[in-house]
């Protein structure tokens, strides 16, 4: 099949056609034409049956000729007549058969189905190939192409951008297939078909060119428009058809704006000139700016030889230093280590002597002690003897002493005078006076009072 030409819109439409140019026409219509149903021109007429009722009736001639019980030369005649009515109406019948079998074939072309109908009703579909159709009233109605993917071109004329310029056109090119011939043909047909489709496109292109900016329209030649596909199979997957492809191959823009942008195109064009003349300069500036780089390396690189080999020396010259002094240094402590021995060893001296100290002054503390003990036992004994001693008086009944209160009252006066009295020479104790010396003063001062 053909798809328009330039700027034309592709026209989609049934044709009706014999059983032979069915082929032609699904391949290639007219230009600009798409045919993917046909509508054959039916050869299945009841004239077969004329010869078949015909040969009945020869038949049922000869078989009442046949009957006839007639003797004599009539009768050899309807002998002649049976006979011969017989012969016809088995030729009848055998070319009213051939004409029934022939009239009844039906091939049905590879890549298209065929949908049959009894008494004007949809049946089934036919898959390609040859199919007998034996009843009387059964015939196949359309031939539907459900294997080519048809490509349709809808150009879009006066498509308004997001500035609202009007663009002159936006060619839109989309492949689709019928997948259900039985649902396309009973719900909308090729001819409703292509005013749906047409109406579909307009609407999604006139979408996609309001959100594009003028200066940017060029760009919709070969962009995605996958969410355009989405959009024309949800809204034509009722009719039984898929969208396997689209894209927009041509914009045009207004002749004004065509000269704005060659303008633009010009001035993009020297402004790629100028800026080549200045990539070649730059590139001059950058290979004259390398060559000082790399003497300035090559200068670098000396100086590093130079301060390595200064860094060796001052390195041989540190470890001179070092190996001086540390020579230095085990001398200092070799001096150190001997002085620490020296005082260590008059140390361990002093510490023996402050040993020998310590013990004598252990044996004079303990000499001390014992002095001191002897001090105390001699204090003790002192003041044992002048401590004061016992007076005992004896107030019994068996003694002639007076008992009474008023001398014990007495006594009692008398006590401490007498231990005024002095005590005895030494260490021995003194016997307080006895009962009759007290008793003779209590009674010296018992008269004395009286």
């Amino acid at each position: 099949m053909s798809a328009a030409v330039g700027n034309r819109r592709s026209v989609i439409t049934e044709e009706v056609a014999p059983w032979g140019d069915i082929p032609q026409l699904l391949r290639g219509g007219e230009a600009g034409t798409l045919v993917p149903v046909i509508i054959p021109k039916h050869r299945r007429r009841v004239w077969w049956m004329v010869p078949v009722w015909l040969g009945l009736l020869a038949v049922i001639s000869g078989v009442m000729a046949a009957i006839q019980d007639v003797d004599g030369a009539a009768g050899d005649v309807y002998d002649t007549f049976a006979t011969v009515t017989y012969i016809f109406g088995l030729l009848f019948l055998i070319a009213g058969a051939l004409w029934w079998w022939r009239s009844s074939i039906v091939e049905i072309e590879q890549g298209t189905n065929g949908i049959l109908t009894r008494y004007g009703a949809i049946s089934r579909t036919l898959d390609p190939g040859r199919h007998y159709l034996w009843h009387p009233w059964s015939r196949v109605d359309f031939v539907v192409d459900t294997a080519t993917e048809i490509p349709y071109s809808a150009p879009v004329v006066a498509c308004p951008t997001q500035e609202n310029v009007p663009l002159r056109s936006i060619e839109f090119f989309l492949k689709f297939r019928i997948t259900d011939a039985v649902l396309f043909v009973r719900t909308i047909g090729a001819g409703n078909f292509d005013l749906v489709l047409s109406s579909a496109v307009q609407d999604a292109i006139r979408q996609r060119g309001r959100r594009v900016r003028t200066e940017r329209a060029y760009d919709l030649r070969g962009s995605d428009v996958a969410d355009m596909q989405e959009l024309l199979n949800r809204q034509l997957s009722r009719y039984g058809v898929r969208i396997t492809g689209a894209n927009i191959p041509d914009v045009q823009l207004p002749a004004q704006y065509q000269q704005h942008l060659a303008t633009r195109e010009r001035v993009a064009k020297e402004a790629t000139a100028y800026e080549q003349e200045w990539g070649l300069t730059r590139k001059r500036r950058i290979d004259s700016l390398q060559m000082d780089i790399e003497r300035a390396k090559k200068v670098r690189d000396a100086r590093i030889v130079e301060v390595k080999a200064a860094l060796n020396k001052a390195r041989e010259q540190v470890a001179q230093l070092l190996e001086e002094q540390e020579t230095e240094a085990q001398n200092v402590r070799f001096e150190i280590e001997t002085r620490g021995r020296s005082g260590l060893i008059a140390a361990e001296n002093e510490a023996r002597a402050q040993r020998t100290l310590a013990q004598a002054y252990r044996d004079n503390r303990a000499v001390l002690q014992y002095e001191l003990a002897r001090r105390r036992l001699d204090v003790g004994a002192a003041l044992a003897g002048k401590a004061p001693r016992p007076v005992v008086l004896r107030t019994d009944a068996a003694g002639s002493g007076d008992t009474s209160a008023l001398s014990t009252l007495l006594a009692a006066q008398l006590l401490p005078r007498l231990t005024e009295l002095p005590a005895g020479s030494g260490h021995t104790t003194a016997q307080g006076p006895d009962a009759a010396a007290v008793s003779e003063a209590v009674a010296d001062v018992w008269q004395q009072r009286q």
